[in-house]
């Protein structure tokens, strides 16, 4: 037991284990007055006894936002004040019962921009950068007039991405959940696209009567069997819609592979993300409804995780 449990549970307020997961005198715990250096200590041994990996990062992380400091100005930090100890406490408590920190905090990075996230959709990953990484190989012009869709939006995240990178393109993003097009138009406004970019919520296989240059999506790709098993912060969090893809993990793709020929133009790319394994059930059922392989992109663990289909009419 660490001296944070020791201090709480001599005020008969907490039980043995992990800091503020039996609290029943939180507040008058929380306002214990300590240093930076133990606050980040005692955190990081309170979330490594949890199962957190990489947890002194994610004690300083939860220490940035309860001071509204970066990284290097919590280097130069002296002190913290009564207010911001309880904050992080409080942040602190929610980790433990493992809630994203991306959702404690309310925001995260994507490629390079910084996006707000909320439980209304999936929170952005550095593995959905392959799409972008895979957008740009195929259509090296940066100054090219792309149309682009994203079907699954999200947050927003790949089409906001993409647009960064072209900025003559436009795009038209959609989610079958309305507060997830809201969250993604308030991104659109965060990060300065919002000229560029329209959100919508609707059907992926009805939702638009146009042709695009480019198609993204990062589709539900979970066999429904293995949901269960995902990390605590997965299923217990994020929104299931977004992530059962079926009895086999393909149902998402029979649906766009289908709807694909009718988005695409001439000659134009469809760039999917996928799961381990899939990419190649994926790629038939793109050649079976008239699509062409033409790329893959790994993620930087290696995972073969955007497929890249073109129409030829």
């Amino acid at each position: 037991m660490n001296r944070i449990e020791r201090a709480a549970k001599q005020q008969g307020g907490i039980e043995e284990g992990a800091f503020g997961l039996h609290d029943t005198n939180y507040n008058r715990f929380a306002s214990m007055m300590m240093a930076k250096d133990d606050l980040l200590r005692e955190a990081s041994q309170a979330l490594e006894q949890a199962g957190i990996e990489d947890a002194r990062r994610e004690a300083r992380l939860l220490l940035c936002w309860a001071t509204g400091r970066d990284l290097g100005g919590l280097l130069s930090l002296d002190g913290v004040e009564p207010a911001q100890k309880s904050r992080f406490a409080e942040a602190l408590k929610r980790r433990l019962n493992r809630e994203p920190l991306a959702f404690i905090t309310g925001e995260t990075g994507f490629w390079t921009l910084d996006l707000e996230t909320g439980r209304d959709t999936l929170i952005p990953r550095a593995d959905s950068e392959a799409l972008i990484e895979a957008l740009l190989d195929v259509c090296p012009d940066r100054n090219a007039p792309l149309s682009i869709l994203d079907l699954g939006t999200g947050t927003g995240c790949l089409l906001l991405a993409a647009l960064s990178e072209y900025p003559q393109a436009r795009g038209v993003g959609v989610d079958l959940s309305p507060q997830a097009a809201a969250l993604a138009r308030r991104n659109s406004v965060r990060t300065g696209l919002e000229k560029r970019s329209v959100f919508l919520a609707g059907s992926w296989a009805d939702a638009l009567n146009a042709r695009f240059d480019v198609v993204l999506s990062n589709p539900p790709y979970i066999e429904t069997g293995d949901l269960a098993g995902l990390m605590p912060e997965v299923v217990q969090y994020e929104p299931a819609r977004a992530l059962d893809g079926g009895a086999d993990g393909l149902e998402a793709y029979r649906i766009l592979c289908r709807a694909l020929p009718d988005l695409l133009v001439l000659g134009g790319h469809a760039i999917l993300e996928m799961g381990i394994g899939q990419i190649d059930a994926v790629s038939t059922l793109g050649t079976e409804n008239g699509l062409r392989e033409v790329a893959r992109r790994a993620d930087l663990g290696g995972v073969d995780r955007a497929l890249v289909l073109q129409s030829d009419g």
